[in-house]
């Protein structure tokens, strides 16, 4: 455990505290909201959560030679990670543009006034 120090332990600790509140607000949101769309971001934040994860192990064991795996594991977790995130975006967008459609189909139109 020697391989990081305490402040940097700390920040490793806590960004993984972070980013699983993150996905529970997001999934939360997403109840609250009833769209779908946002329980999928906080699904495709699960492989960066992963990633971070094998970082913290690999670092906790002294970056042991054994346990070189992992950091293969978190490089492509963090490309998976990435493309998750990229189409949990599309799809927050998509919903966002759909709602903007179905909205916009009932403006209210000026009455014109004959005299």
């Amino acid at each position: 455990m020697n391989a990081l120090s305490i402040p940097t332990w700390i920040i490793h600790i806590s960004s993984v505290i972070e980013w699983i509140a993150a996905i529970w607000l997001i999934w939360t949101y997403g109840e609250l909201t009833g769209n779908r769309s946002w329980w999928g971001l906080s699904l495709a934040m699960l492989p960066a959560l992963v990633s971070a994860m094998c970082a913290c192990t690999w670092h906790y064991f002294d970056n042991a030679q054994s346990l070189e795996w992992l950091v293969t594991l978190q490089a492509t977790m963090t490309v998976v990670g990435n493309f998750t995130l990229w189409a949990a975006a599309v799809w927050i967008w998509r919903s966002s543009c759909s709602t903007k459609i179905d909205t916009n189909a009932f403006e209210p139109k000026s009455i014109k006034s004959e005299r």
